[in-house]
């Protein structure tokens, strides 16, 4: 999944791609440490940490790599345990 801090960083980097895991009822995300809830709002983020309150960006992997959100570009990293799949997903050998 594609994880972006609207508030700040996530380890010195804007947006990450990596593995994530959810809830049962998916309103929940885990992703390195982190527990970001499904937020009510959802002005700038669709998840808010449960700790810091910051809003974050959840979304799947594109195939054309355009994985932020559309109003902003952030700089990326592929997670280290992710990048195989990824770079199968970007040249179309997984859906």
């Amino acid at each position: 999944m594609y994880v972006e801090n609207k508030d700040g960083t996530l380890d010195g980097i804007e947006g990450r791609i990596g593995w994530v895991t959810f809830s049962k009822t998916g309103k929940t995300v885990y992703y390195r440490n982190r527990t970001l809830y499904k937020s009510k709002q959802a002005i700038r983020g669709n998840f808010v940490d449960e700790h810091t309150g910051e809003a974050y960006w959840v979304s799947g992997v594109k195939k054309r790599g355009s994985n932020a959100h559309w109003a902003e570009r952030p700089g990326i990293k592929v997670d280290d345990d992710a990048v195989e799949v990824y770079s199968r997903i970007r040249k179309g050998e997984l859906a």
